[in-house]
């Protein structure tokens, strides 16, 4: 894990020496932004794969409105001839869940990198690399110590909350448009086990990133802002023709 480790460092500091001439001191938070684009860019694919799965899902609203209707007074086979049509159409209600799952361990590498003195036996000289005043291997509390909410650290933070918000609520706007939109969100518990509970909340995950942010070290936190400003960007064009993505964009303006 160490040689690992050491490895992932020298590739971090490799692209920040090739940025070095358009960002200087901040070569590294924007070799930590360049890193999280390539991961977006591998990612992709999982992406349009989850859009794809929710867009069948959707066409199956009228089969799955008369199942609800054969077996209203049956939750158990209700919930059986709903996950039978899936696997017949090969659809998956889960399907969403990989992008997110595979930018995990690109998130740890990046956290653990910047949460570590030292790296395979060497002081980590990363952790002394800023954006403008903040380092990166600092925290917000680090930010409000050295100067309050306002100072030079602060600003950073506060800078990165606002992009935060702002996406999170582009987000919320969207998912409640598109869920309302779409009869079978609202019934998603009858469908798969634990999925109505997860419709209920998921507009609102997106503002949980603020606190991810608040808590982090700053290369894991620019990790972090980068990638959920890239999933509002490509969820918005790749799910653009989905129930309601008008509509939601439309609030969001």
């Amino acid at each position: 894990m160490s040689a690992f480790m050491s490895l992932f460092a020298g590739l971090v500091e490799h692209i920040a020496d090739l940025l070095d001439p358009f960002f200087h001191a901040s070569a590294t938070a924007a070799a930590i932004v360049l890193f999280t684009a390539c991961v977006r860019l591998l990612v992709h694919p999982l992406s349009r794969a989850a859009a794809r799965g929710q867009k069948a899902r959707a066409k199956l609203s009228p089969q799955i409105a008369e199942l609800r209707k054969k077996h209203a007074k049956n939750p158990e086979k209700l919930q059986q001839a709903v996950l039978e049509l899936h696997r017949k159409e090969q659809v998956s209600p889960l399907s969403g869940c990989l992008p997110s799952l595979f930018q995990l361990p690109a998130f740890f590498l990046l956290y653990h990198l910047f949460s570590s003195s030292s790296i395979g036996g060497e002081a980590n000289a990363l952790l002394g690399h800023t954006l403008f005043a903040a380092p990166l291997g600092g925290r917000w509390t680090d930010a409000l110590a050295e100067g309050g909410v306002f100072g030079a650290q602060g600003l950073v933070y506060v800078t990165l909350f606002v992009i935060v918000a702002a996406v999170a609520t582009f987000n919320y706007r969207r998912t409640k448009a598109q869920m309302a939109a779409t009869p079978q969100a609202q019934t998603g518990d009858q469908q798969v086990p634990g999925m109505g509970a997860i419709a209920k909340v998921m507009p609102l995950m997106s503002f949980m990133t603020l606190f991810t942010v608040a808590v982090v070290p700053l290369a894991a936190a620019l990790y972090v802002v980068t990638s959920t400003t890239w999933s509002a960007v490509e969820r918005a064009v790749l799910y653009r023709d989905m129930p309601g993505g008008a509509a939601a964009l439309a609030a969001a303006a």
